[in-house]
């Protein structure tokens, strides 16, 4: 099985998911499932679906009792290392959020301007977190988004 880590610009920090369980795994696709490294009253634990060719991570938050709190997507960059088969997603900061009452929100634009502000991101790297970030927009908006959910839901 293939070695996952999340890279974050803000903090900076490459943390080993060394304790995510990988349920499904082909050349566009990984799902795990998960529990929080620290239980927040939120949410304690999850599936991910890593969309690796669109560029984002669609994760499933669930409470303790197991009921739905909501789905949280991430714009991701993938590199993947075959020789040491290592992915390493890096969190393009945008996120949205879907409530479950169908609220879509998104969320922490703010720190993708101050990436770039602070040079912690490139321009080219920025455009393509926007254009990520309106494909899954797209997504959502029109319908399609739910196939992707159909999908992380056939794994779970």
């Amino acid at each position: 099985m293939p070695t996952l880590y999340r890279k974050r610009l803000i903090p900076d920090e490459c943390v080993n998911l060394k304790d995510d369980n990988i349920i499904f795994l082909d050349s566009d696709t990984i799902v795990t499932s998960w529990n929080t490294f620290r239980p927040k009253a939120k949410f304690t634990h999850g599936t991910s679906y890593y969309v690796i060719n669109e560029g984002f991570k669609i994760s499933k938050f669930y409470k303790a009792d197991n009921s739905l709190a909501y789905i949280y997507c991430d714009i991701i960059d993938t590199s993947y290392d075959a020789v040491s088969d290592t992915y390493i997603f890096t969190d393009l900061l945008a996120d949205v959020i879907i409530e479950n009452n169908g609220r879509v929100r998104v969320v922490d634009l703010d720190e993708l301007g101050d990436a770039l502000t602070e040079n912690i991101i490139s321009c080219e790297l920025m455009s393509d977190a926007l254009h990520k970030l309106n494909k899954l927009l797209t997504a959502i908006y029109n319908g399609t988004f739910n196939e992707y959910i159909r999908i992380l839901e056939s794994h779970e």
